[in-house]
């Protein structure tokens, strides 16, 4: 074969390549049209609370499709209300500190405590539908993942360079405007980083929220989570084997397809004046680029749509500003918002009362004990704080500074954080137990699995979010390792690594549950702290325990955040923040 011959058939080649991925395109999209039928068919039918749950490696496809569904849909509400809420606590300072105290409380609160009423009342909303569980099990997901996304995006629009907002002052840009063009792509990295440790979450929560307890009814629902703890239940190696081979291959698949692609499109919402010698690059990404289909999509579809919007919102907005303000609108706006903030404080005072009918079968000696295992918990969750830091903050900067270590470490951490924690305890237990240890240190090592990958996953978008230019002045000047760190590193990451402590503090006080209260081999292992509490109460449905355990989470919580977080956050935005 000539050289010319070779030379046309590699043309028709790189010409067909665009055709073959609009073809995988179609048949992605054909495949998810057909997945969402199916559990649309299921969610709608009678309801089946106790579902026979299959250990043979068949059954795994059905329940990896539905256990992903539950999680696209619960991290879909999660990322529509970090944007809300982490706009309106950024924008609004009457609301700020209190939003803020309420995020860092919900944050704290481990799964179990939410999951008796929202179950409970998704089934009193459809009683006779499937719809019910499955909505209770999307909720009891969304409350493991949304957490450390709102925190993750008021913290960004909080330290948002000043010279953005001035431009966006100049080009009198409209709300939406600001928000589209402006504040969601500086935020993306963090917020993308941010969303892998939020589903990582998501698949802790969902192993608790599959099969559970709830009144006199073991409820199953099928998916992966209660595979995966009928399989261990049971004893059966193969099967939790089986399991975990399925959920290593849908975290890898999510890591190719979803997280590389974003990281690397990411990149171009740096704040820098020097551009990256090696940015970030994903196969997938570029492929989609080359797709003839979706830039056809974009260009005839998504670009005129959405410049009649800028522009019929730009046009509403210069109207708005010109037009004398009606001092009507105002006092209707704020009769409003007085009758919003009534109704309200009735339903807070409603559901208060009746929360505190509970109370009254509690006396002072178990208010005493418990008050005894917050402390216990609390001690444990700052120990396992302090022991991610030490590792997670060398680790997540130098894989942020590098792109080849990157794309090596990243979807190994994503695999290690996304893989339950509830799925090494049994392991880890056997050690300890081995070693002479107890549940005791186990619980503490637990809490780490579930809190670390919030701090390097945090400090890992911190690092990359460092600009180009300031890393070329430490080299021009030959900084030295710790001049780098004090001047460059740490006043970077600094945001970013103060939304990674909160919402760990989080992720430990959920691991609590799990690692203070097990059942191994038959027989329950124990601790003594809230975790373990909060655990036998939701056995044996003593709700005044858990509404007490709640009650003294939240004061722990809203005392650090008061003493430690917010004066934290408020040097990270006043002080470190990139402004010329």
């Amino acid at each position: 074969m000539d050289v010319t011959q070779t030379f046309s058939r590699s043309r028709v080649l790189v010409r067909s390549w665009p055709f073959f991925i609009d073809l995988i395109i179609a048949a992605a999209g054909l495949a998810c049209f057909s997945a969402v039928l199916m559990v649309a068919h299921t969610w709608f039918g009678a309801a089946h609370p106790t579902a026979d749950i299959r250990l043979a490696p068949g059954a795994l496809p059905l329940y990896a499709i539905y256990s992903v569904v539950r999680m696209f849909i619960a991290y879909l509400l999660s990322l529509g209300f970090a944007l809300t809420y982490g706009y309106i606590a950024a924008y609004n300072r009457r609301a700020e500190a209190f939003m803020i105290a309420i995020l860092d409380i919900l944050q704290s609160i481990p799964v179990l405590c939410f999951l008796p009423p929202v179950m409970l009342a998704m089934v009193a909303l459809f009683p006779t539908r499937q719809l019910g569980l499955e909505m209770g099990a999307i909720l009891l997901i969304f409350t493991g993942q949304v957490w450390n996304m709102a925190f993750s995006f008021y913290s960004s629009l909080k330290s948002l360079p000043v010279e953005l907002k001035q431009a966006a002052e100049i080009y009198n840009f409209s709300a939406w405007q600001r928000f589209w063009q402006m504040e969601l792509p500086y935020s993306s990295i963090g917020l993308v980083w941010n969303s892998m440790v939020s589903v990582a979450g998501g698949w802790f929560a969902l192993v608790t929220c599959e099969m559970f307890p709830l009144q006199n009814t073991d409820v199953r629902l099928p998916g992966l989570g209660s595979y995966l703890q009928t399989s261990a239940n049971l004893g059966d190696t193969s099967a939790t084997l089986w399991g975990l081979g399925t959920l290593l291959f849908i975290i890898i698949l999510t890591d190719q397809l979803v997280w590389r692609p974003l990281i690397a499109w990411t990149e171009r919402f740096k704040v820098e004046s020097v551009e990256s010698q090696r940015p970030a690059s994903s196969r997938i990404l570029g492929m989609l680029q080359q797709s003839r289909a979706l830039h056809a999509l974009r260009e005839h579809t998504v670009l005129p749509w959405k410049e009649k919007l800028y522009c019929a919102m730009a046009r509403r907005h210069n109207a708005r500003a010109q037009a004398p303000e009606n001092p009507t609108k105002s006092r209707t706006r704020l009769a409003a918002f007085i009758f919003a903030m009534m109704i309200l404080a009735a339903v807070i005072i409603y559901f208060a009362s009746h929360a505190l009918l509970l109370l009254r079968s509690l006396h002072g000696r178990e208010v005493l004990v418990l008050m005894g295992d917050s402390a216990a918990t609390f001690l444990r969750v700052n120990v396992a704080l302090l022991l991610a830091a030490l590792w997670t903050i060398p680790a997540g900067v130098a894989i942020g500074f590098h792109p080849r270590l990157a794309r090596i470490a990243q979807p190994i951490a994503q695999i290690a954080a996304s893989v339950p924690a509830p799925a090494f305890y049994p392991i880890l237990l056997l050690i300890l137990i081995r070693m002479g240890g107890g549940i005791g240190t186990g619980s503490i090592l637990l809490m780490l699995l579930g809190t670390q990958w919030y701090i390097l996953f945090n400090v890992i978008a911190g690092a990359m979010a460092i600009p180009t230019d300031l890393k070329e002045v430490a080299n021009l000047f030959q900084f030295r390792n710790w001049q780098r760190w004090k001047m460059v590193i740490l006043p970077g990451i600094f945001p970013f690594l103060i939304t990674g402590m909160v919402t760990a503090s989080g992720g430990a006080w959920n691991a609590s549950i799990i690692a203070e209260y097990f059942h191994f081999r038959g027989q329950v292992l124990s601790t003594t702290g809230l975790g373990a509490r909060i655990n036998a109460a939701t056995d044996s449905g003593q709700f005044s325990v858990i509404l007490v355990a709640t009650i003294l989470i939240s004061l722990m919580v809203v005392t650090v955040n008061r003493l430690v977080w917010r004066p934290l956050y408020r040097l990270a935005e006043t002080r470190f923040r990139l402004d010329s």
